[in-house]
C-alpha cells in the first residue's frame, strides 16, 4: 500500500507544460521543420546561380569569386572585419527605421555594402563605359556579399538559445536565399546573358524534383 501511495504521490506532482512552454516548443518545431524544408531550395538557389554566372564573361564570374575567396581568406588568417559589417547593420536601421517591423529583420537580410556597390555601378554604367573596371566591382560585390552572409549566420547563431538551433538553421536559410536572389536580381540587371527568369524557374523546377523524390520515398509504396 505504501509504494502505491508514493507512486500515486509521484504522479500527482507532475504538471501539465505551461501554454508558454508548449508555444516555445512548437516554435522551435515550426522553425526546424521549416529549416529543414528549405535545405533542397539552398541547393537550388546555388547551383541555378552558379549556372547563370557561367553565361556571363569569365573575368566577371572569376572576379565575384575571388572576391567571396578573398574575403574568407581575410576572415580566417587575417582579421575579422565584423565593425563594418555593424555599421552596415546601423545604415540598414536608419533606411528602414519608419517601418519597425523591418528594423529587426532587414539588416540581416539586405546585403547593404553589395546593393549599393551594384547600384554605384550601375549607375556609372549608364554615364559611360565601365568595362575595364568590371573585375574591381565584380571582387567588391562578392567580398561584401561573404561579409555579410558570415557575419549573419556568426550573429544569429549566437543569439539562439535553443540546443537544435532550429531558429539559427530556419533564419540563415531564409537569409541565404533572399539575398541569392537579390544578388542574380542585379547580376540580371547588368548583364544579359544572366536571365533571371530562367534563375527561378530552375531553381523552382530542382526544388520541386527533390521535394517529389523525397516525398516518393516516405510516403509512396512501390
Amino acid at each position: 500500500m505504501e509504494k502505491i501511495e508514493s507512486h500515486d504521490k509521484v504522479f500527482s506532482d507532475l504538471k501539465p507544460p505551461s501554454k508558454s512552454k508548449l508555444k516555445e516548443f512548437f516554435s522551435l518545431f515550426l522553425k526546424l521543420t521549416i529549416g529543414i524544408c528549405l535545405l533542397p531550395v539552398i541547393y537550388a538557389v546555388s547551383v541555378c546561380f552558379v549556372d547563370e554566372l557561367m553565361k556571363v564573361e569569365l573575368s566577371v564570374s572569376r572576379s565575384f569569386t575571388a572576391g567571396l575567396g578573398g574575403f574568407l581568406g581575410v576572415y580566417l588568417f587575417v582579421w575579422e572585419p565584423v565593425v563594418f559589417y555593424k555599421k552596415g547593420q546601423k545604415m540598414v536601421e536608419a533606411l528602414v527605421k519608419f517601418f519597425s517591423p523591418l528594423v529587426k529583420v532587414a539588416p540581416f537580410v539586405l546585403p547593404i555594402y553589395t546593393m549599393f556597390i551594384f547600384t554605384v555601378f550601375l549607375l556609372l554604367n549608364l554615364w559611360r563605359n565601365v568595362t575595364e573596371y568590371i573585375p574591381v566591382f565584380m571582387f567588391l560585390i562578392g567580398f561584401s556579399l561573404a561579409l555579410h552572409l558570415v557575419f549573419s549566420a556568426k550573429t544569429l547563431r549566437s543569439k539562439q538559445g535553443d540546443s537544435l538551433k532550429s531558429g539559427y538553421l530556419f533564419g540563415f536559410s531564409l537569409i541565404y536565399i533572399l539575398d541569392v536572389v537579390i544578388v542574380a536580381a542585379f547580376f540580371n540587371s547588368a548583364f544579359g546573358s544572366f536571365s533571371l527568369l530562367s534563375f527561378l524557374n530552375g531553381s523552382y523546377q530542382i526544388s520541386n524534383d527533390i521535394f517529389a523524390a523525397v516525398f516518393k520515398q516516405l510516403f509512396m509504396v512501390t
